[in-house]
């Protein structure tokens, strides 16, 4: 049992604070992505360089995961989270007073930096805050947050660069990063750490690193959370394609790439109401089931070659990974309750890295159909069923 764990169900207050220091980083990853296409022309540059905005922040974001669990495991969550806030907050203001691309590139650099403590220290909480079924539905709250944000960012990034020019994205993000600290401040609980302060935090850094390694409980999560990621990057990179390839133009792509995150968000729900009767092994069976059925479907209509024929099955791939992920998710910073920060940590970084990897992969084969984007998803998948088997036999 956690000894952070309060005796009360905590707060609806306390889990809405949650989710928005884990959506933060995403939402302020996603809501210039509109904005990107003009950078060149008004910040004077070529169009690679402007991919480095995004490319840098993803950088500083996965790697400074793995400090923030850590030192958060080490000197507690709440002095971590609201660093990384104030991190976040000062890239913002960079950002909003670049007026070309190397200065931008290097504040969404520190706007990354800051941004990642939220994912980490977030997801660190709710092990420290939740037991059992109820920490697998926090987490399906987290699922549903998650999906729900990119589109919605883009969205909203979209109508602010029009209506106030593509700095006022970044004056938003600024203010809403001062906002949670306040928040964070406010409303989380205090939690001491449990490093010593004889021992150098790199050395507890080290440790922790290592004794998680060594935890193969934790490998056998992180095995499936990975590849299960890398299948969603997959059907993210190759879905325009295929879908181009069928005669859907760029203004008609992204309604049929949103039935897989909303789809998404329909798993998590079903797993936050399911999740209490049928126990966290059986959500995860049926996530991988519903997920292997959407892409079997999805290969076998591969001859129709119609946008419909290709969205609808993976409807099913939305609604198993929103089954799968929560628990697995839980397991994760589970598996070794005082090194939950850690944990989190090297969980996103693993997310992040075999994501890059299934996007990667989509460029290596053709796409005139959705054949072999199908079996790129199968092979993710398989390997995530794989470390599923391994761990509930052990």
């Amino acid at each position: 049992m956690n000894p952070h764990a309060p005796d009360t169900q905590p707060h609806g207050l306390l889990i809405a604070n949650l989710l928005a220091q884990i959506a933060f980083g995403l939402l302020a990853m996603t809501i210039c992505l509109p904005s990107m296409q003009e950078w060149g022309a008004i910040l004077g540059g070529e169009q690679a360089t402007v991919q480095l905005t995004l490319s840098g922040y993803l950088v500083a974001y996965g790697a400074l995961q793995l400090v923030y669990g850590p030192l958060s495991d080490r000197h507690g969550r709440k002095p971590v989270l609201m660093a990384g806030l104030g991190l976040a907050t000062l890239g913002s203001v960079f950002a909003v007073l670049a007026t070309d691309l190397p200065t931008l590139i290097a504040a969404r650099v520190v706007q990354g930096a800051g941004s990642a403590a939220g994912m980490v220290v977030g997801r660190a909480m709710v092990q420290d805050l939740f037991r059992g079924p109820e920490r697998t539905r926090v987490m399906a709250y987290v699922g549903m947050t998650l999906g729900f944000c990119p589109p919605l960012a883009t969205i909203l990034g979209g109508q602010l660069h029009v209506a106030l020019g593509w700095q006022s994205n970044f004056i938003l993000i600024a203010a809403l990063a001062l906002l949670l600290l306040v928040v964070a401040w406010r409303g989380l609980p205090a939690e001491g750490g449990t490093g010593t302060a004889e021992r150098h935090w790199l050395h507890d850094m080290l440790s922790a690193y290592g004794r998680l390694v060594r935890e193969a409980r934790f490998l056998w999560f992180v095995g499936i959370l990975a590849p299960t990621t890398a299948a969603f990057y997959v059907f993210l990179g190759g879905a325009p394609v295929v879908l181009g390839s069928y005669g859907v133009g760029p203004a008609d792509i992204g309604w049929y790439i949103m039935c897989v995150p909303f789809s998404y968000v329909a798993g998590n729900f079903l797993t936050s109401r399911l999740i209490h009767r049928q126990g966290e092994r059986h959500m995860m069976f049926f996530g991988q089931l519903v997920t292997l059925a959407g892409i079997l479907l999805l290969l076998a209509l591969a001859g129709l070659k119609t946008p419909l024929a290709f969205a609808l099955p993976l409807m099913l791939l939305g609604i198993g990974h929103g089954f799968l992920m929560p628990p697995t998710l839980a397991g994760t910073v589970g598996a070794v309750p005082a090194l939950a920060g850690a944990a989190a940590a090297v969980a996103g970084l693993m997310q992040q890295l075999m994501g890059a990897l299934g996007g990667y992969s989509v460029g290596l084969v053709s796409h005139e159909s959705t054949v072999n984007l199908g079996l790129l998803l199968l092979a993710f998948t398989c390997v995530a069923a794989v470390a599923q088997l391994l761990l509930h036999r052990r």
